[in-house]
């Protein structure tokens, strides 16, 4: 399994910002500049990341991004859930509809969520704190 490049490059972004937490608002043209990524992307990534609630904006004279929460209250599973949804390693216990020929006989199907659940708490057992090397 492999994160997409969105996904990485959303926490990447996080990081970034999360240097700057207690300190003045930051740009998405900043962010970019401080991560090397291109600023189209990271207006992209701040808007996903805004809508999740992680990311706070603010127009105007000292405005713009700042953490939504402490960086310790933000972790590698919501960051992820932002830009991706969900995690789910298989699309069949996702609701709706599936291409999946063997999804009625599947003896494997009722077992994902414990594996997703697994895989969620993993990440969710990482703050963002952690992947900014601050001590917690």
């Amino acid at each position: 399994m492999r994160l997409s490049s969105m996904a990485d490059y959303a926490v990447v972004t996080m990081t970034a910002a999360a240097k700057h937490c207690g300190g003045a608002r930051v740009s998405a043209t900043q962010l970019a500049e401080e991560t090397g990524l291109p600023a189209p992307t990271v207006q992209k990534l701040v808007s996903r990341l805004t809508a999740a609630g992680l990311l706070r904006s603010a127009r105007g004279a000292g405005g713009g991004l700042k953490l939504a929460r402490p960086a310790a209250a933000i972790t590698l599973a919501d960051i992820i859930e932002a830009v991706e949804g969900p995690i789910a390693l298989t699309a069949c216990v996702d609701n709706g509809k599936h291409d999946c020929g063997m999804e009625q006989a599947c003896s494997v199907k009722p077992h994902w969520p414990v594996v997703n659940a697994a895989m969620r708490g993993a990440l969710a057992g990482v703050s963002l704190t952690q992947l900014t090397g601050a001590a917690q």
